[in-house]
Protein backbone atom coordinates (compact mmCIF):
# COMPACT_ATOMS: atom_id res chain seq x y z
CA UNK A 1 0.00 0.00 0.00
CA UNK A 2 2.79 2.54 0.85
CA UNK A 3 4.43 2.10 -2.67
CA UNK A 4 1.23 2.48 -4.36
CA UNK A 5 1.15 5.64 -2.80
CA UNK A 6 4.60 6.48 -3.35
CA UNK A 7 3.70 5.78 -6.73
CA UNK A 8 0.73 7.54 -7.27
CA UNK A 9 2.43 10.84 -5.70
CA UNK A 10 5.13 10.83 -8.21
CA UNK A 11 2.39 10.40 -10.88
CA UNK A 12 0.44 13.59 -9.41
CA UNK A 13 3.83 15.51 -8.94
CA UNK A 14 5.06 14.43 -12.18
CA UNK A 15 1.15 15.69 -14.34
CA UNK A 16 1.36 18.76 -12.07
CA UNK A 17 4.82 19.84 -13.09
CA UNK A 18 3.96 19.15 -16.89
CA UNK A 19 1.41 21.15 -16.71
CA UNK A 20 3.05 24.13 -15.45
CA UNK A 21 5.90 23.64 -18.08
CA UNK A 22 2.98 23.95 -21.03
CA UNK A 23 1.44 26.64 -19.87
CA UNK A 24 4.67 28.99 -20.73
CA UNK A 25 3.89 31.04 -23.44
CA UNK A 26 6.36 32.68 -25.77
CA UNK A 27 5.36 35.96 -26.59
CA UNK A 28 7.15 38.52 -28.96
CA UNK A 29 8.52 40.84 -26.45
CA UNK A 30 11.29 41.78 -28.30
CA UNK A 31 9.77 42.93 -31.51
CA UNK A 32 6.85 44.83 -29.80
CA UNK A 33 9.46 46.37 -27.99
CA UNK A 34 11.43 47.27 -30.80
CA UNK A 35 8.10 49.19 -32.18
CA UNK A 36 7.66 51.20 -29.06
CA UNK A 37 11.49 52.49 -29.43
CA UNK A 38 10.93 53.42 -32.98
CA UNK A 39 8.18 55.46 -32.86
CA UNK A 40 4.92 56.69 -34.22
CA UNK A 41 4.86 58.05 -37.65
CA UNK A 42 2.64 61.44 -38.59
CA UNK A 43 -0.02 58.72 -39.96
CA UNK A 44 -0.37 57.51 -35.91
CA UNK A 45 1.39 53.56 -37.44
CA UNK A 46 4.59 52.83 -36.64
CA UNK A 47 7.46 54.90 -38.18
CA UNK A 48 8.99 51.48 -39.82
CA UNK A 49 8.43 50.37 -43.40
CA UNK A 50 8.12 51.34 -47.03
CA UNK A 51 7.39 55.07 -47.85
CA UNK A 52 7.86 57.09 -51.57
CA UNK A 53 9.39 60.41 -50.85
CA UNK A 54 8.74 63.14 -53.53
CA UNK A 55 11.31 66.20 -52.57
CA UNK A 56 10.84 69.81 -53.69
CA UNK A 57 12.23 69.49 -57.04
CA UNK A 58 10.16 66.76 -57.93
CA UNK A 59 12.74 64.28 -57.54
CA UNK A 60 10.60 60.93 -56.23
CA UNK A 61 12.96 58.34 -53.48
CA UNK A 62 11.68 55.00 -52.38
CA UNK A 63 12.72 55.06 -48.56
CA UNK A 64 12.60 51.20 -46.69
CA UNK A 65 13.05 52.61 -42.33
CA UNK A 66 13.67 48.81 -40.90
CA UNK A 67 13.01 48.32 -37.19
CA UNK A 68 16.27 48.24 -36.02
CA UNK A 69 16.64 52.35 -36.76
CA UNK A 70 18.48 51.69 -40.06
CA UNK A 71 17.06 53.48 -43.65
CA UNK A 72 18.05 52.70 -47.35
CA UNK A 73 17.03 55.67 -49.34
CA UNK A 74 16.85 54.73 -53.24
CA UNK A 75 16.56 56.26 -56.30
CA UNK A 76 15.27 54.93 -59.39
CA UNK A 77 16.54 51.50 -57.77
CA UNK A 78 19.46 52.24 -56.66
CA UNK A 79 21.17 52.69 -53.21
CA UNK A 80 21.87 56.56 -52.86
CA UNK A 81 22.09 57.00 -48.95
CA UNK A 82 22.10 54.62 -46.18
CA UNK A 83 21.80 55.88 -42.03
CA UNK A 84 19.84 55.82 -38.93
CA UNK A 85 16.46 57.08 -38.24
CA UNK A 86 15.34 58.42 -34.88
CA UNK A 87 10.98 59.51 -34.59
CA UNK A 88 11.33 61.77 -31.49
CA UNK A 89 7.50 62.25 -31.78
CA UNK A 90 4.44 61.81 -34.49
CA UNK A 91 5.67 65.77 -35.70
CA UNK A 92 9.48 65.15 -35.72
CA UNK A 93 11.83 62.57 -37.61
CA UNK A 94 15.25 62.70 -37.65
CA UNK A 95 18.05 61.13 -39.68
CA UNK A 96 21.99 60.75 -39.94
CA UNK A 97 23.48 58.93 -43.39
CA UNK A 98 26.29 57.12 -43.10
CA UNK A 99 28.03 59.19 -45.54
CA UNK A 100 27.38 63.13 -44.88
CA UNK A 101 30.54 64.35 -43.55
CA UNK A 102 31.07 68.02 -42.36
CA UNK A 103 34.36 67.64 -43.69
CA UNK A 104 36.68 64.75 -43.86
CA UNK A 105 37.37 63.42 -40.55
CA UNK A 106 33.83 65.11 -39.18
CA UNK A 107 30.86 62.96 -39.54
CA UNK A 108 27.99 65.16 -40.08
CA UNK A 109 25.06 65.61 -37.37
CA UNK A 110 21.82 64.09 -36.77
CA UNK A 111 19.27 66.35 -39.22
CA UNK A 112 15.82 66.69 -37.99
CA UNK A 113 12.30 67.21 -39.94
CA UNK A 114 9.04 68.39 -39.18
CA UNK A 115 6.58 66.15 -39.80
CA UNK A 116 2.28 67.03 -40.31
CA UNK A 117 -0.94 65.76 -42.12
CA UNK A 118 -2.98 68.84 -43.42
CA UNK A 119 -6.34 69.12 -43.85
CA UNK A 120 -5.84 68.12 -47.43
CA UNK A 121 -4.42 64.62 -45.66
CA UNK A 122 -1.33 65.26 -47.52
CA UNK A 123 1.51 64.01 -45.44
CA UNK A 124 4.52 66.69 -45.40
CA UNK A 125 8.30 66.71 -44.02
CA UNK A 126 9.91 69.92 -43.88
CA UNK A 127 13.80 69.40 -43.37
CA UNK A 128 15.72 72.71 -41.37
CA UNK A 129 16.43 74.51 -44.60
CA UNK A 130 12.38 74.77 -45.33
CA UNK A 131 12.63 72.55 -48.11
CA UNK A 132 8.95 70.37 -48.11
CA UNK A 133 8.74 67.03 -49.26
CA UNK A 134 5.42 64.70 -49.78
CA UNK A 135 5.77 61.67 -47.52
CA UNK A 136 3.43 58.56 -48.97
CA UNK A 137 3.43 55.02 -47.00
CA UNK A 138 3.70 52.17 -49.96
CA UNK A 139 3.31 48.65 -49.03
CA UNK A 140 6.02 46.23 -48.94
Amino acid sequence: MRKLILVASAAILAGCSQAAEEEVVDEPVEETAVVEEAGIAADGQPTAGMYRVTSSDGTVYDEDLRTDGTYTQSLNGEVVETGTWEQKSPSQYCYTADEAYVDEDTPAEQQCNTEQIGEDGVWTSTNAAGETAVVERVES
